[in-house]
Protein backbone atom coordinates (compact mmCIF):
# COMPACT_ATOMS: atom_id res chain seq x y z
CA UNK A 1 0.00 0.00 0.00
CA UNK A 2 2.56 2.35 0.40
CA UNK A 3 3.46 4.57 -2.11
CA UNK A 4 0.10 4.07 -3.45
CA UNK A 5 -2.52 6.52 -5.05
CA UNK A 6 -6.26 6.53 -3.66
CA UNK A 7 -8.39 7.12 -6.82
CA UNK A 8 -12.14 6.32 -5.64
CA UNK A 9 -13.74 5.09 -2.33
CA UNK A 10 -17.06 3.21 -1.92
CA UNK A 11 -18.58 2.88 1.38
CA UNK A 12 -21.32 0.45 1.22
CA UNK A 13 -22.10 -0.08 4.56
CA UNK A 14 -21.31 2.89 7.33
CA UNK A 15 -22.61 2.02 10.11
CA UNK A 16 -19.86 -0.33 11.45
CA UNK A 17 -18.47 0.21 15.32
CA UNK A 18 -18.72 3.83 15.03
CA UNK A 19 -20.22 5.42 11.45
CA UNK A 20 -17.77 6.16 8.89
CA UNK A 21 -17.67 9.43 8.01
CA UNK A 22 -19.97 10.51 4.80
CA UNK A 23 -17.65 12.59 3.36
CA UNK A 24 -14.52 9.79 3.40
CA UNK A 25 -14.66 9.16 -0.22
CA UNK A 26 -14.24 12.62 -1.01
CA UNK A 27 -11.71 13.30 1.59
CA UNK A 28 -9.39 10.20 0.05
CA UNK A 29 -9.76 10.73 -3.46
CA UNK A 30 -6.46 11.65 -5.14
CA UNK A 31 -4.17 11.04 -2.10
CA UNK A 32 -0.93 8.85 -1.46
CA UNK A 33 -0.30 6.47 1.09
CA UNK A 34 2.95 7.70 2.13
CA UNK A 35 3.67 5.07 4.85
CA UNK A 36 1.70 2.35 6.90
CA UNK A 37 2.13 1.88 10.48
CA UNK A 38 0.33 0.04 13.50
CA UNK A 39 -0.63 1.57 17.08
CA UNK A 40 -2.20 -1.27 19.02
CA UNK A 41 -4.81 -2.86 16.70
CA UNK A 42 -5.47 0.38 15.13
CA UNK A 43 -3.66 0.43 11.19
CA UNK A 44 -2.91 3.91 9.97
CA UNK A 45 -2.17 4.49 6.38
CA UNK A 46 -0.82 8.14 6.49
CA UNK A 47 -0.80 10.56 3.78
CA UNK A 48 0.42 14.45 3.57
CA UNK A 49 -3.13 15.43 4.58
CA UNK A 50 -3.63 13.42 7.29
CA UNK A 51 -4.23 9.14 8.05
CA UNK A 52 -6.76 6.95 7.23
CA UNK A 53 -7.03 4.74 10.20
CA UNK A 54 -8.75 1.34 10.82
CA UNK A 55 -9.36 -0.98 13.03
CA UNK A 56 -10.06 -4.58 12.06
CA UNK A 57 -12.61 -5.68 15.01
CA UNK A 58 -13.07 -9.26 15.46
CA UNK A 59 -13.90 -10.57 12.47
CA UNK A 60 -12.50 -7.90 9.77
CA UNK A 61 -10.06 -7.91 7.37
CA UNK A 62 -8.49 -6.00 4.68
CA UNK A 63 -7.67 -7.98 1.00
CA UNK A 64 -6.16 -6.80 -2.11
CA UNK A 65 -7.56 -7.69 -4.83
CA UNK A 66 -7.51 -7.25 -8.75
CA UNK A 67 -10.68 -6.68 -10.80
CA UNK A 68 -12.76 -8.19 -11.95
CA UNK A 69 -13.71 -9.68 -8.58
CA UNK A 70 -17.42 -10.24 -6.99
CA UNK A 71 -17.88 -7.73 -3.63
CA UNK A 72 -18.85 -10.04 -0.82
CA UNK A 73 -22.03 -9.26 1.34
CA UNK A 74 -19.75 -7.76 4.22
CA UNK A 75 -17.37 -6.28 1.95
CA UNK A 76 -18.56 -2.56 3.55
CA UNK A 77 -15.96 -0.09 2.49
CA UNK A 78 -13.66 -0.27 -1.33
CA UNK A 79 -10.63 1.66 -2.07
CA UNK A 80 -9.70 1.72 -5.72
CA UNK A 81 -6.52 2.31 -5.92
CA UNK A 82 -4.32 3.89 -9.44
CA UNK A 83 -2.67 0.50 -9.91
CA UNK A 84 -5.79 -1.07 -10.37
CA UNK A 85 -5.84 -2.90 -7.71
CA UNK A 86 -9.01 -2.58 -4.92
CA UNK A 87 -8.46 -2.72 -1.24
CA UNK A 88 -11.26 -4.54 0.31
CA UNK A 89 -12.51 -3.90 3.61
CA UNK A 90 -14.77 -7.04 4.86
CA UNK A 91 -16.20 -7.27 8.31
CA UNK A 92 -19.65 -9.90 8.69
CA UNK A 93 -20.04 -8.56 12.78
CA UNK A 94 -19.60 -4.58 11.70
CA UNK A 95 -17.24 -4.52 14.97
CA UNK A 96 -14.39 -2.91 12.89
CA UNK A 97 -14.07 1.06 12.63
CA UNK A 98 -12.25 3.33 9.42
CA UNK A 99 -12.20 6.75 10.52
CA UNK A 100 -10.31 9.85 8.89
CA UNK A 101 -7.64 11.69 11.06
CA UNK A 102 -6.64 15.38 9.69
CA UNK A 103 -4.01 15.54 12.63
CA UNK A 104 -1.17 13.62 14.29
CA UNK A 105 -2.48 10.01 15.28
CA UNK A 106 -1.28 10.37 18.76
CA UNK A 107 -3.50 12.82 19.76
CA UNK A 108 -6.90 11.01 18.67
CA UNK A 109 -8.76 9.71 21.65
CA UNK A 110 -8.74 6.52 20.75
CA UNK A 111 -4.77 6.11 20.84
CA UNK A 112 -3.91 8.66 23.36
CA UNK A 113 -3.99 6.71 26.40
CA UNK A 114 -2.88 3.21 25.11
CA UNK A 115 0.41 2.14 26.71
CA UNK A 116 3.57 0.89 24.94
CA UNK A 117 3.54 -1.59 22.61
CA UNK A 118 4.19 -5.00 23.82
CA UNK A 119 7.72 -5.70 21.48
CA UNK A 120 8.96 -2.82 22.51
CA UNK A 121 11.77 -2.19 24.69
CA UNK A 122 9.31 0.03 26.74
CA UNK A 123 7.70 -3.03 27.95
CA UNK A 124 9.74 -4.91 30.52
CA UNK A 125 9.73 -6.44 34.22
CA UNK A 126 10.25 -2.98 35.55
CA UNK A 127 7.82 -1.20 33.77
CA UNK A 128 4.92 -3.75 35.12
CA UNK A 129 6.45 -3.81 38.45
CA UNK A 130 6.04 0.48 38.27
CA UNK A 131 2.41 0.02 36.52
CA UNK A 132 1.13 -2.50 39.17
CA UNK A 133 2.11 -0.55 42.58
CA UNK A 134 -0.39 -1.10 44.94
CA UNK A 135 -2.87 -2.24 42.90
CA UNK A 136 -5.24 -5.06 43.99
CA UNK A 137 -6.75 -5.70 40.62
CA UNK A 138 -5.95 -9.90 39.12
CA UNK A 139 -2.85 -9.53 37.00
CA UNK A 140 -4.37 -10.78 33.83
CA UNK A 141 -7.03 -8.06 34.08
CA UNK A 142 -4.01 -5.73 34.52
CA UNK A 143 -2.12 -7.21 31.92
CA UNK A 144 -4.88 -6.79 29.27
CA UNK A 145 -5.58 -3.13 30.22
CA UNK A 146 -4.77 -1.62 27.28
CA UNK A 147 -3.37 1.88 29.26
CA UNK A 148 -0.98 -0.50 30.94
CA UNK A 149 0.04 -2.20 27.19
CA UNK A 150 -1.58 -2.92 24.48
CA UNK A 151 -1.86 -5.91 21.96
CA UNK A 152 -2.37 -8.61 24.73
CA UNK A 153 -5.54 -9.92 24.65
CA UNK A 154 -7.38 -12.92 26.65
CA UNK A 155 -5.68 -15.84 24.52
CA UNK A 156 -2.14 -14.30 24.79
CA UNK A 157 -2.26 -13.06 28.46
CA UNK A 158 -3.36 -16.53 29.58
CA UNK A 159 -0.63 -18.50 27.89
CA UNK A 160 1.94 -15.90 29.11
CA UNK A 161 1.07 -16.19 32.51
CA UNK A 162 1.18 -19.89 32.36
CA UNK A 163 4.67 -19.85 30.93
CA UNK A 164 5.69 -17.12 33.77
CA UNK A 165 4.10 -19.76 36.18
CA UNK A 166 2.00 -16.98 37.64
CA UNK A 167 -1.80 -17.45 38.96
CA UNK A 168 -4.40 -15.18 37.05
CA UNK A 169 -5.78 -14.13 39.75
CA UNK A 170 -2.81 -12.79 41.96
CA UNK A 171 -3.51 -9.00 42.51
CA UNK A 172 -0.84 -7.07 40.30
CA UNK A 173 0.58 -5.04 43.07
CA UNK A 174 1.44 -8.44 44.70
CA UNK A 175 4.13 -9.71 42.35
CA UNK A 176 7.77 -9.07 42.20
CA UNK A 177 10.01 -7.04 39.68
CA UNK A 178 11.75 -10.62 38.70
CA UNK A 179 8.30 -12.40 38.02
CA UNK A 180 7.04 -9.43 35.72
CA UNK A 181 10.34 -9.48 33.96
CA UNK A 182 9.41 -13.75 33.60
CA UNK A 183 6.29 -12.19 32.51
CA UNK A 184 7.35 -9.73 30.23
CA UNK A 185 9.69 -12.43 28.26
CA UNK A 186 6.78 -14.44 28.26
CA UNK A 187 4.54 -12.22 26.59
CA UNK A 188 7.29 -11.17 23.99
CA UNK A 189 7.58 -15.23 23.27
CA UNK A 190 3.82 -15.83 23.16
CA UNK A 191 3.23 -13.11 20.19
CA UNK A 192 6.60 -13.75 18.60
CA UNK A 193 5.21 -17.12 18.17
CA UNK A 194 1.84 -16.39 17.51
CA UNK A 195 3.01 -14.15 15.02
CA UNK A 196 5.26 -16.59 13.22
CA UNK A 197 2.38 -18.74 12.84
CA UNK A 198 0.14 -16.52 10.94
CA UNK A 199 -2.13 -15.83 14.37
CA UNK A 200 -5.04 -17.49 16.09
CA UNK A 201 -7.73 -19.01 13.96
CA UNK A 202 -10.80 -20.21 16.84
CA UNK A 203 -13.62 -19.14 14.67
CA UNK A 204 -12.75 -17.02 11.53
CA UNK A 205 -9.93 -14.88 11.78
CA UNK A 206 -8.11 -14.86 8.42
CA UNK A 207 -5.21 -12.77 6.89
CA UNK A 208 -4.79 -10.39 4.16
CA UNK A 209 -4.29 -13.43 1.73
CA UNK A 210 -7.61 -15.32 3.27
CA UNK A 211 -5.63 -17.65 4.90
CA UNK A 212 -5.78 -19.17 8.82
CA UNK A 213 -3.34 -18.81 11.44
CA UNK A 214 -2.30 -21.99 13.31
CA UNK A 215 -1.35 -20.84 16.50
CA UNK A 216 -4.29 -22.70 17.79
CA UNK A 217 -2.42 -25.58 17.49
CA UNK A 218 0.40 -25.05 19.98
CA UNK A 219 -1.91 -23.65 22.74
CA UNK A 220 -0.90 -24.43 26.56
CA UNK A 221 -3.65 -23.35 28.31
CA UNK A 222 -6.34 -21.48 26.40
CA UNK A 223 -8.90 -23.48 25.92
CA UNK A 224 -7.73 -26.84 27.43
CA UNK A 225 -9.69 -26.77 30.79
CA UNK A 226 -10.15 -30.14 32.34
CA UNK A 227 -7.07 -31.71 30.56
CA UNK A 228 -3.95 -32.37 31.62
CA UNK A 229 -1.42 -29.81 32.08
CA UNK A 230 1.80 -29.84 29.51
CA UNK A 231 4.12 -29.29 32.35
CA UNK A 232 2.90 -31.24 35.29
CA UNK A 233 0.15 -32.92 34.30
CA UNK A 234 -2.33 -31.59 36.46
CA UNK A 235 -5.87 -31.44 34.93
CA UNK A 236 -6.26 -27.19 34.42
CA UNK A 237 -8.97 -25.54 35.62
CA UNK A 238 -11.44 -23.11 33.81
CA UNK A 239 -12.60 -19.76 35.37
CA UNK A 240 -14.87 -16.65 34.55
CA UNK A 241 -12.00 -13.64 35.24
CA UNK A 242 -12.96 -10.33 34.41
CA UNK A 243 -16.02 -11.76 32.19
CA UNK A 244 -13.17 -13.70 30.01
CA UNK A 245 -12.80 -17.40 30.03
CA UNK A 246 -9.32 -17.95 31.77
CA UNK A 247 -7.59 -21.16 31.90
CA UNK A 248 -4.94 -22.10 34.08
CA UNK A 249 -2.43 -24.99 36.21
CA UNK A 250 -3.74 -24.70 39.79
CA UNK A 251 -0.41 -26.55 40.51
CA UNK A 252 2.17 -24.49 38.07
CA UNK A 253 0.81 -20.79 38.34
CA UNK A 254 0.94 -19.32 42.00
Amino acid sequence: MEGQHITGVQVFEPRLRWPVDPGLAQTLTGLTVARLSRRAKYLLFETGSGALMVHLGMSGSLQLKTPPFERRRHDHVLWTLASGAVLVFHDPRRFGSVHWLPSAPGVHPLLVKLGPEPLSSAFDGAYLAAQARGRKVPVKAFLMDGAVVVGVGNIYATEALFLAGIHPRRPAGRISVARYERLAEAVKGVLAQAIEAGGTTLRDFVDGTGQPGYFQQTLRAYGRADQPCLTCGSALKGIRLAQRATVFCPRCQR
